[in-house]
């Protein structure tokens, strides 16, 4: 990482699980191996405390873990919403949170879920926003084969299974579709995770104009021909430990700082790719919170601003 990215404070804890557990989690949940593979590398680990039974309960998403807000909190008001979507799969879904007592000027947060569709996780990520203030819209990539299936196994084989371009499509046309809510101020932000951090990426350089605060989680770039189209304010965040992202990151820099990108990035240390997914192992509190009061500063600074 470059003199411009910043390093948090690593938080005092002691990690039970080997490195390499999580490393391979991170390849079993990118498609590079499959579940019996990942079982079987578990299965050769000598952990002492940890049986493998334990190490798949903890590295495998647990979304009962997953909820700071409730999906009945008084305070905000949840509703699935569907729109247009001409060039992508026709017709899209998504979670759209709002503060209960909305005024007709409020910023508007597109939330972009992992490879495997909208799971609780996500949707509890929309109500965090809304909480907070924002209209929050969480599109669900795969509402054209049915919506998220309750599981992430088979929602990631959904997904992979489907046209990514057409996907591309449906996230820019819910952007559009939330940027003119009736109750939105008209300033739009996103933020995504792992996948989702790529769709960002994706909208900072294809919607650059309608797109006012773009937050990659672990994202990688978009594809090379369009990354000297992004113009859009960032606030990139990275995990320490996963290399595979950030071997993306040099050259994705150079072309910011080539066209005059505002952006902040933050590398957070001895972290995983995924250390805000608060339903598994990899999560980390204290970089988690940290990564996240600074995406609720930079979305206020950048959407509630009429300048």
């Amino acid at each position: 990482m470059s003199s411009h990215t910043k390093t948090a404070q690593p938080a005092s804890s002691s990690q039970e699980i080997p490195q390499a557990a999580f490393d391979w989690y991170d390849e079993y949940a990118h498609g590079m191996i499959d579940r019996r593979e990942f079982m079987r590398r578990l299965a050769g680990l000598t952990v002492v405390g940890l049986s493998l039974s334990a190490l798949t309960a903890a590295l495998l998403p647990d979304y009962a873990l997953a909820e700071q807000v409730s999906f009945n909190d008084p305070a905000i008001k949840a509703s699935y919403q569907t729109f247009d979507s001409a060039k992508g799969h026709g017709k899209g879904r998504g979670y759209l949170v709002m503060p209960h007592e909305t005024s007709t000027d409020l910023p508007v947060v597109l939330v972009v879920h992992e490879n495997r569709g909208l799971n609780p996780y996500i949707e509890d990520v929309a109500r965090r926003l809304a909480k907070s203030g924002f209209i929050a819209f969480a599109p669900d990539a795969l509402y054209p084969m049915g919506g998220y299936p309750g599981n992430d196994d088979e929602g990631r084989a959904m997904q992979a299974s489907m046209d990514q371009h057409k996907i591309e499509q449906d996230f820019i046309a819910a952007a559009h579709y939330l940027k003119s809510h009736p109750a939105s101020n008209g300033r739009l932000g996103a933020v995504g995770f792992c996948f989702g951090g790529y769709i960002v990426n994706m909208l900072a350089a294809t919607i650059p104009d309608d797109l006012a605060a773009a937050v990659p989680f672990y994202g990688t770039p978009a594809a090379d021909e369009l990354q000297t189209r992004v113009k859009s304010p960032l606030m990139l965040h990275f995990a320490e430990l996963d290399s595979r992202v950030n071997a993306s990151w040099p050259d994705y820099e150079k072309v910011l700082l080539a066209n005059n990108v505002d952006y902040q990035a933050y590398l957070y240390p001895n972290v995983n790719h995924g250390f805000h997914n608060d339903s598994t192992a990899r999560y980390n509190e204290a970089m988690a919170e940290l990564a996240w009061s600074r995406t609720l500063q930079f979305f206020n600074l950048r959407l509630r601003s009429t300048d």
